[in-house]
């Protein structure tokens, strides 16, 4: 019988599906492409990228797990943050996608444990899910300004 309440079907859904997004909008992007600032100051994909990252750790901070990164080293991906000012810290972008790969390793296997949210997470896990979901089709845009063709089709 399963024992995960919907919320956590719903919120490991989410998590598997922003991860495809991200993936397949991030795949063939050299580091040199994720470094172009649409009309020379929109957010770049490696800053878009990044900031998904540093917003995942407070996520699964809040489901009892261990940052993927030192959250004051990347602090330049944070919200509030102007990625212009910061273009010469920015990581290379594979570097990136490898925390990427081991905040989504972390994040499944911890929503595969759990039985319940505690509910006075409840409303942070879902902004965090909607930010997520928001960010994620971004980098569907970015990569239509780049020249590639779409990835989700």
């Amino acid at each position: 019988m399963e024992t995960h309440s919907n919320d956590i079907e719903i919120i490991k859904n989410q998590v598997v599906s922003n991860y495809y997004m991200m993936t397949m909008n991030t795949d063939g992007i050299t580091h040199e492409e994720s470094m172009v600032f649409p009309n020379g100051e929109a957010n770049c994909m490696n800053w878009i990228l990044g900031h998904l990252i540093y917003i995942r750790n407070p996520l699964l901070n809040i489901l009892g797990e261990e940052s993927v990164w030192d959250n004051e080293k990347f602090s330049f991906y944070n919200r509030g943050e102007i990625p212009l000012d910061h273009k010469d810290k920015l990581v290379s972008f594979d570097e990136l996608k490898s925390y990427l790969k081991q905040s989504q390793d972390k994040l499944e296997a911890k929503l595969s444990t759990l039985e319940s949210f505690k509910s006075e997470t409840v409303k942070d896990i879902s902004t965090l899910s909607l930010h997520e979901i928001y960010h994620s089709g971004q980098l569907g845009y970015l990569r239509r300004i780049l020249g590639k063709p779409g990835a989700i089709k």
